[in-house]
């Protein structure tokens, strides 16, 4: 089985930063593009970032220039630097990765469980 396990998440106030984590584990023969989304109360699931597997990235315009994602394809692990958080960036984060397990043997996307992030002072 494959599984996401994100961390990183908690309280921080205005204008201060987090790092989020997510590690792919379990019978993983592949990882393709990787993703952070989040969720707000009340409100639909959105995308923040992805990166795909040759390392090209893409933002939200709401998070351009204050998140950063990277990856580490050793690791099959995903980051999301956030900076210069504000209190519309509360939600809960999801990873999000297309990955190639040994089984079932076909490409297919996996979801973390989700770790929340609270801005707030």
């Amino acid at each position: 089985q494959v599984q996401l396990v994100e961390s990183g998440g908690g309280l921080v106030q205005p204008g201060g930063s987090l790092r989020l984590s997510c590690a792919a584990s379990g019978s993983v023969v592949s990882v393709n593009a990787m993703g952070w989304y989040r969720q707000a109360p009340g409100k639909e699931r959105e995308l923040v970032a992805g990166i795909s597997g040759g390392g090209i990235t893409n933002y939200a315009d709401s998070v351009k220039g204050r998140f950063t994602i990277s990856r580490d394809n050793a690791k099959n692990t995903v980051y999301l630097q956030m900076s210069s958080l504000k209190p519309e960036d509360t939600a809960v984060y999801y990873c999000n990765a297309y990955i190639f397990p040994r089984s079932p043997a076909l490409w297919d996307y996996y979801w973390g469980q989700g770790t929340q992030v609270t801005v707030s002072s």
